[in-house]
């Protein structure tokens, strides 16, 4: 991987000595200038909404610096476009990178190279296609046409693409990924992506008609943001920090809505308690680290154990709840079972080197089997079912009669 790495931040420096060779104009420069004025002010506000943010949820950094970086393929230079990325990571790891243990300047570096690799390959579609010098000609009264309009479409899913294919071959050999379609972002990121771009081009349009303007596009640009900011949120105020899972309110209701959709179908659907054994135990002898530790590998276990369309939270401290739609009593038996026994598997070390000893034991139940109605009544059933369990001796799935 230190190589490829290497080879990306060299590729990216050969390709600003090269683009150094043409001058750029007086005029390209004042464009460059309008350019940088609107994207740091953005970028210095985006960065105060992202220090409330992630102190409450954590969540990676986000600056839609996309925006402008686009703006400058379609609007300068080559080489003016390479330094206005310098410029932008610069920024960044002055406010940001530099007080963030795991994010060093090489990371920082790598980004940056990245995203300048991306915007010489968009920019090399504009010129060979001829988009690029008509698009200069705006302020002289052209019109471009429709095979321009094709050509920056063009170049915006080439700057995606390549983007994209660099830093998903670095996540996959840092980080384990489930399925390789996660290399490629999520719907909602990719989404994010396009939007970022699109409003690339207009910024470039208001700089290559009238500059000023473009100081304009820091209010979309920040209402995106802040866009970005409210989804992020519903998210974090869902889920589970320790975990990732759904917390107990979100459980709930995602559940309650699914007992809905049963009752009115005639299906039948199963609710499992999980409680961990002797977890009190396990934060006693080795700490609350290894016990946070202990809660999430549980959380993955479970999370690749039920099937598709479960819904799986953490329903508080060490108990975890799922629901199993259009199940019958074996499934329910099964589905527990298989996730008593891949819990039981886990291999958790302590920081002494000692193996942690994790069990779990199970209550189960099916609606309509039990007399309750409501969800409510159905946990309450579960939760009987998992005490009935743990006074047998734990380590086992009980079933709720």
């Amino acid at each position: 991987m230190l190589f490829f790495v290497l080879a990306v931040d060299l590729a990216a420096l050969a390709v600003l000595v090269a683009a150094a060779r043409t001058a750029p104009t007086s005029q390209q420069w004042a464009t460059a200038g309008w350019l940088a004025a609107a994207a740091l002010p953005h970028l210095h506000a985006s960065h105060l909404i992202e220090q409330r943010r992630r102190d409450r949820s954590g969540s990676p950094y986000v600056d839609l610096c996309s925006v402008w970086i686009f703006a400058g393929v379609l609007a300068l230079p080559l080489v003016l476009e390479l330094a206005l990325v310098a410029v932008i990571y610069g920024h960044r790891w002055l406010l940001v990178n530099r007080f963030d243990p795991v994010r060093p300047p090489h990371r920082t570096v790598f980004t940056a190279a990245t995203l300048a690799l991306a915007a010489a390959a968009a920019a090399a579609v504009l010129r060979a296609t001829g988009a690029h010098e008509h698009l200069l000609h705006l302020g002289d009264g052209a019109r471009p046409g429709w095979a321009d309009l094709a050509a920056v479409l063009a170049a915006g899913a080439v700057q995606w693409t390549v983007n994209t294919a660099l830093v998903g071959t670095v996540i996959a050999w840092t980080v384990t990924v489930e399925h390789p379609r996660r290399l490629l972002g999520s719907a909602s990121d990719n989404l994010l992506e396009v939007s970022q771009l699109a409003l690339g081009v207009f910024v470039a349009l208001a700089l290559l008609w009238w500059p000023p303007a473009a100081l304009l596009m820091i209010i979309p640009t920040f209402a995106l943001h802040q866009c970005v900011q409210l989804d992020q949120l519903k998210i974090a105020a869902r889920t589970d920090q320790r975990t990732g899972l759904l917390n107990a309110i979100a459980w709930h209701q995602q559940a309650e809505r699914a007992l809905e959709r049963a009752r009115a179908t005639g299906g039948r659907t199963g609710v499992l308690m999980i409680d961990l054994d002797w977890f009190k135990r396990i934060n006693d002898t080795h700490g609350h680290p290894v016990g946070d530790d202990v809660l999430a590998e549980v959380a993955t276990v479970l999370a690749k154990t039920v099937r598709r369309g479960d819904t799986v939270g953490r329903y508080g401290g060490e108990e975890f709840a799922v629901l199993l739609p259009d199940v019958d009593e074996a499934e329910v038996r099964a589905v527990a079972e298989r996730i008593r026994v891949r819990i039981r598997a886990l291999r958790i070390t302590a920081p002494t080197g000692e193996r942690v000893a994790l069990s779990a034991t199970i209550g189960a139940a099916l609606h309509p089997a039990v007399a309750e109605a409501g969800l409510d009544g159905v946990i309450r059933a579960a939760d009987e079912a998992l005490y009935a369990g743990k006074k047998a001796g734990r380590d086992r799935v009980a079933l709720a009669l």
